[in-house]
């Protein structure tokens, strides 16, 4: 079965740290890029960290110098630091496998996960 299981998030303060985990299972995890979203209250769900098949990674503006994204090929994980954490970090995190993209969109392969809440407080 294709499945991802996030886990690892929590409550904080302004300016904490957090690390998500993600645990991938069924598909033939290292040949495939990894990505995480966050939804937050009201809004749409939005790609924030992708970590390729060759290990390359990329950032959405909101969380670049702060959050670190890794890949454990041996384990079939995907790991999130989240550190220097802001009220507007507070949301449901998600992650997946990128089954195919065109410039503007991509397809996820497997059906999202429970999600992993952070919240952080001011």
């Amino acid at each position: 079965q294709v499945r991802v299981v996030e886990s690892g998030g929590g409550s904080v303060q302004f300016g904490g740290s957090l690390r998500l985990s993600c645990a991938a299972s069924g598909f033939a995890f290292e040949f495939y890029d990894m990505v995480w979203y966050r939804q937050a209250p009201g809004k749409q769900r939005e790609l924030i960290a992708e970590v390729t098949s060759g290990h390359t990674t990329n950032y959405a503006r909101s969380v670049k110098g702060r959050f670190t994204i890794s890949r454990d090929n041996t384990k079939n994980m995907v790991l999130l630091q989240m550190n220097s954490l802001k009220p507007e970090d507070t949301a449901i995190y998600y992650c997946n496998a990128v089954k195919s993209r065109s410039r503007d969109q991509i397809w996820e392969l497997t059906p999202w996960g429970p999600g992993t809440q952070v919240t952080v407080s001011s």
